[in-house]
């Protein structure tokens, strides 16, 4: 089914030059240059207006289009009140940390009135991936796609006629200062108003029926759609209402396909799908997103977010069918489509899962709670250490041998082992220990992390992204990680290569990688309040011995603190 030759090559270009606008350069010509203009604009859902933050006026933004191995400029201009920083998810980045982009991590914020240029480095991501503001709650609204084209001439594992970009999102109606200020108290969880495909609600919500996204498609074609979960809250099942659905990437790697009726899509995910436009055009067919709930649903927005189907022959005489979506709280439907994703992993599209390990962490990934005289907060953790952001950020300190700004003793394990997964844990094991703590590995360390979740104070799943990497997903389970007979279940064979892995409620998931991109490399829960509360770390790689195996220099012009 693989494209070859220049006939489907062009076929695939010619239709993106005329539907997006976009005009690839020659194969020699390997840079690409972005402008983001960081500015408010008011846009209008759910029957209010506010302005919101975004780039280029656009929400989402604009979406960055190259070919594997590229390098790409990104000059940011800073025209809002508030610091921004962007981050470029899932790009692994060789050797730069520098232009990676998380606050206090590996940068100071670009300040208003300033600018920062940010060098993308691609090397083998092939599919899509995105970017995303990456301080404070700012990419509610700041983020798009990254589309990367394999290098001419080589060509995708796959044919298709036309792409499409789903980007799946939240809706606040309240200011973002003042949700992030409500997830700082981190006295309850914020919630949002409505999820968004493109930007938009959809049918189901208030005042949204006209805008809600449409996507045109033509009898007996297939589509690629690139679906990305923007959301700072929630996995989502996505549907397409009568069409199947096939599987063939995620997160800038390919999998072998997998014909399915529904996908679950973890924040900070992302997914290529193939779709065969193959049923009667004279209706209209719902697209939908639900969240995947484990709470009380009582706290939470369980309403789908729709977008519309239709082909181009379609007179519109009957209202749209709704696609048969698991419901909210299905795990069963979750933890089966999770568990069909395998690396495609043939001649093309060797992999190298690291079969021996220098390194092994065992990680808990817990929810936790703290009490002073007056109140009792949320807060999270991992191995029991609720990560507090630095005044300065960890790489100008590593770079600088500036000492106080972190410690290097992040542990291999929790402080105690306990039923993580038990109904009632004991109330001892719910604070946490505040600190700046990372892990340091020398360059070339074969590493092992099995993140274990926990139902301290409230068990949930957890969306875990590495940057600077993609992994090896090698195992997940239910339950509390067993050392002796779990890892002779392991997948070393073809595990899914990823950026970021949902691990289950309850659950636990073992990645594997090879410490070979020298730098500061943040590690994280996607789910924004999480994050807020201290659920991160930070991987440090050494230099290695040859040039090719150290960090670049710093660029001439950092955002100062």
């Amino acid at each position: 089914m693989g494209m070859r030759g220049g006939e489907g090559l062009e076929l695939v270009f010619s239709r993106l030059v005329l539907l997006l606008g976009f005009l690839f350069c020659a194969a020699g010509c390997n840079t690409r240059h972005y402008v983001f203009n960081v500015e408010g604009a008011p846009y209008t859902r759910l029957c209010s207006t506010k302005n919101i933050l975004t780039i280029n006026g656009q929400f989402p933004g604009p979406t960055i289009r190259a070919f594997s191995g590229d390098r790409v400029i990104v000059k940011v201009y800073n025209h809002a009140a508030d610091n921004i920083t962007i981050h470029w998810h899932g790009v692994k980045q060789p050797r730069n940390p520098w232009s990676d982009g998380p606050a206090y991590i590996t940068q100071c914020p670009i300040q208003p009135g300033k600018m920062f240029k940010y060098t993308i480095l691609l090397s083998s991501e092939e599919g899509t991936v995105w970017w995303h503001a990456h301080d404070d709650w700012n990419r509610a609204t700041v983020h798009g796609a990254i589309v990367i084209y394999p290098k001419p001439p080589n060509c995708y594992p796959f044919k298709y006629h036309q792409e499409f970009l789903l980007i799946l999102g939240e809706w606040w109606k309240r200011d973002m200062k003042e949700i992030l200020e409500e997830a700082i108290q981190a006295q309850n969880d914020p919630v949002s108003d409505a999820f968004t495909i493109n930007g938009q609600p959809g049918d189901l919500y208030p005042c949204s029926k006209s805008g809600t996204f449409r996507m045109v498609v033509e009898q007996g074609k297939r589509y690629l759609l690139r679906v990305i979960n923007a959301a700072m809250s929630n996995s989502l099942f996505f549907s397409i209402s009568k069409h199947q659905l096939v599987v063939v990437g995620s997160d800038g790697s390919y999998v072998k396909p997998i014909t399915t009726d529904y996908i679950l899509i973890a924040p900070g995910e992302t997914m290529d799908l193939l779709l065969e436009a193959n049923q009667k055009p004279t209706n209209l067919y719902y697209m939908a997103a639900r969240a995947l709930v484990y709470q009380n649903i009582a706290n939470f927005d369980i309403n789908a977010t729709t977008a519309i189907l239709t082909y181009t022959s379609n007179c519109h005489k009957k209202p749209p069918s709704f696609p048969s979506l698991p419901f909210y709280n299905d795990t069963a439907a979750a933890t089966n489509f999770t568990s069909k994703l395998r690396s495609l992993a043939d001649g093309h599209h060797p992999i190298n899962v690291p079969t021996t390990v220098s390194h092994r962490l065992f990680i808990t990934v817990s929810l936790n709670s703290m009490r002073n005289e007056t109140k009792t907060t949320l807060s999270a953790s991992l191995n029991n250490i609720s990560f507090e952001i630095p005044s300065i950020d960890i790489l100008q300190a590593y770079y600088k041998r500036i000492n106080g700004v972190f410690g290097n003793k992040f542990p291999c394990k929790p402080p105690l082992y306990f039923n993580f997964t038990a109904d009632d844990p004991p109330t001892s094991l719910l604070a946490p220990r505040k600190g700046t703590e990372v892990k340091v590995f020398e360059y070339g360390a074969c590493v092992e992390v099995v993140f274990q979740g926990t139902s301290l104070v409230l068990a949930e799943d957890h969306p875990m992204h590495l940057h600077g990497f993609s992994f090896y997903v090698v195992g997940w389970g239910i339950g509390n990680f067993d050392a002796r007979k779990d890892p002779l279940t392991y997948n070393l064979v073809d595990p899914p290569l990823k950026n970021t892995i949902d691990v289950p409620r309850d659950g636990w998931a073992a990645i594997r990688f090879k410490a070979n991109n020298p730098g500061v490399w943040y590690l994280h829960c996607h789910l924004e309040r999480h994050l807020t509360w201290g659920m991160t770390t930070v991987f440090i790689v050494k230099d290695g011995a040859h040039p090719q195996a150290k960090m670049l220099p710093p660029p001439r012009y950092m955002p100062p603190c």
